[in-house]
């Protein structure tokens, strides 16, 4: 008989922690491994914590909006949560553009920030700002939390809101008064979310009228949206896309949900879409909308987008299904779910006859033809950025991952890059954050450190967030960086250029062009403790590329002087209809080159 004392039973007392500890244990539980932030007074008893993990790795930005962005870039890389932390007032109302541009693009995002404390709050207290009122209108939902027993349900709540359904950023505020008190840690916890209840599978009826429309229309197409990449969907659209034969074309948000080198991928519509696939939609039949938003830069004048189309939108979200355009067969439910029943049901109803669509694809084929994605090479001398781009992708590789920044580098980086797999094209699609870019990268670095990662920016958007830089270099994040330095707000610069005759007003940057460089991004890039190049000739493009490519040290910054006379073709002017995709051709000299 043994003489070991019986063990004791495990104590089912929780454990008491402070309201800062319970934040940290909290995110430890939901599997968090990486945020980005910037310690401050109202959030310091959380980073007192924060110092001691060694399951949680925090990345110190030198602006709170550089967190946000970098959480973002985090979580559309890898379809994870991102997290970013900031203090209370300037810090917090610092992640708001981060916030907004989440809330647009539907990316998983957790933001917490410190607060005064809560006896101060309401007196103008330093640093007192109602950001959970401030967020409301631009986050799934806002949390105040000022009793430090509360937070391990409240960011069980905010993790499930900002991941689930369609997703988006949740914000969780806490007092400081919260972080210091202690309170027993209960995990699990009773989440109670009454209303949220996000319908994933669709009604069986609607998607098997979906089929039968299908099955019977002449000229149908998918217009897909960046749902399918957030809900995962990309190979059962493969699936579904290679069984019906029909037309595919990307959103910017949706590029590389569907590999742009399969046959059926017409490419991006819209604004600065590819002719073939602005017109297939405008003379389509039917539209299979599968989580996209009709968004104003895809639909053009929504009176006149596609004309002849029924519809069939398919959206997580329902306040989305009829927003813009009334839809023949609305269906609320996961992109994915419901492309696998859509594809089951299409099946089911063509065991006879499969449709054909000779003559539908001799029509698209004759506008692949006639208006292939071309550009001329610049009359002054410098860089072609189209050239520029396309070069980063096909060195890097499909296998890389891109993150531009806004204007015209974005849009030609979403042209003649080659998108081939899902999360490896990170933009800032609704907002149109300026500063995007870089942030966006690093963040996508953290989460993917075995993936080459580029930020393709303009001169304009690399001066709004490059203090990052710093942030790369002292954490070892090796981004590439290429600066498409047109020296000059280009976008804008065009948008000038075509319907205000040419009056450049304000949107010289003198970053590049004649003698003048201020800054010069090679000395910056320098001091940041970069691998800094200057690319002003054709003959050196690809070996800078293929050096930063090698160089995995340290960042990268390639300062690529480009033509500032080069424009973004095909272009539908805004407020007209997509028809008007023809004002290009007759404006463009591109068209007439590969």
């Amino acid at each position: 008989m043994s003489s070991e004392p019986a063990p004791r039973p495990k104590s089912t007392t929780p454990e008491i922690l402070t309201g800062s500890g319970a934040i940290l244990r909290s995110l430890e539980k939901l599997g968090v491994k990486d945020v980005f932030g910037l310690p401050g007074g109202a959030i310091m008893p959380f980073y007192d914590e924060l110092m001691a993990s060694t399951a949680i790795r925090h990345i110190l930005v030198r602006h709170e909006q550089g967190a946000g962005h970098a959480a973002e870039g985090y979580a559309s890389s890898s379809g994870k949560l991102g997290v970013c932390i900031a203090t209370s007032g300037p810090g917090a109302t610092n992640l708001v553009t981060a916030i907004a541009d989440a809330h647009m693009d539907s990316v998983p995002l957790l933001a917490i920030t410190g607060q005064v404390f809560s006896t101060s709050m309401g007196t103008d207290a330093f640093q007192e700002v109602d950001i959970s009122g401030i967020t409301m209108p631009i986050t799934k939902h806002s949390f105040l939390v000022t009793k430090p027993e509360d937070i391990p349900a409240t960011l069980a709540a905010a993790y499930h809101i900002a991941t689930t359904g369609r997703p988006g950023p949740v914000l969780v505020d806490v007092t400081k008064d919260c972080q210091q008190a202690s309170a027993p840690f209960i995990w699990p916890p009773k989440v109670d979310l009454p209303g949220y209840r996000p319908v994933m599978k669709a009604h069986g009826k609607q998607v098997q009228a979906a089929a039968q429309m299908l099955a019977e229309a002449e000229r149908p197409v998918f217009y897909v949206g960046g749902g399918v990449v957030r809900s995962g969907a990309s190979a059962e659209l493969l699936e579904l896309a290679t069984l019906v034969g029909a037309p595919i074309v990307t959103t910017l948000m949706a590029r590389g949900a569907f590999p742009d080198s399969n046959e059926l991928n017409l490419g991006m519509p819209g604004m600065h879409g590819s002719v073939p696939a602005v017109l297939a939609i405008q003379e389509s039949d039917l539209l299979i909308s599968l989580g996209a938003r009709f968004d104003d830069r895809v639909t053009g004048k929504p009176s006149e987008f596609a004309p002849l189309a029924k519809v069939v939108h398919v959206d997580i979200d329902p306040a989305e299904i009829g927003k813009i355009r009334a839809a023949e067969v609305p269906i609320v439910g996961d992109a994915k779910d419901v492309i696998i029943d859509l594809t089951a049901a299409y099946t089911d109803t063509i065991t006879t006859t499969k449709p054909d669509y000779t003559e539908w694809w001799e029509r698209l084929n004759s506008l692949r033809n006639q208006f292939p994605l071309g550009f001329t090479e610049p009359d002054d001398g410098l860089l072609s950025p189209q050239y520029v781009i396309q070069r980063i992708g096909e060195i890097t590789g499909p296998e890389g991952i891109f993150a531009a920044g806004v204007g015209q580098h974005q849009m030609w980086s979403a042209q003649f890059i080659k998108h081939e797999r899902p999360n490896s094209w990170l933009n800032s699609g609704g907002a149109g954050t300026m500063g995007y870019g870089v942030p966006a990268a690093m963040g996508a670095k953290v989460a993917n450190p075995d993936r080459p990662v580029w930020a393709i920016d303009g001169d304009g958007c690399f001066q709004m967030t490059n203090q990052e830089l710093a942030t790369c270099t002292i954490n070892k994040i090796p981004i590439k960086v290429a600066v498409i330095n047109n020296s000059s707000l280009g976008m804008v610069r065009q948008w000038q250029t075509l319907f205000y005759d040419g009056r450049h007003s304000f949107t010289d940057l003198n970053t590049g062009h004649d003698t003048v460089m201020i800054p010069d991004f090679v000395k910056l890039a320098d001091a940041y403790g970069c691998l800094a190049i200057r690319v002003t000739k054709k003959e050196e493009i690809d070996p800078a590329i293929k050096l930063a490519l090698e160089t995995n040290d340290r960042p990268v910054v390639i300062d690529f002087v480009v033509s500032r006379d080069s424009m973004v073709w095909p272009m539908v002017p805004q407020g007209v209809g997509n028809s008007s995709v023809q004002y290009a051709r007759d404006h463009a000299p591109e068209w007439e080159e590969e």
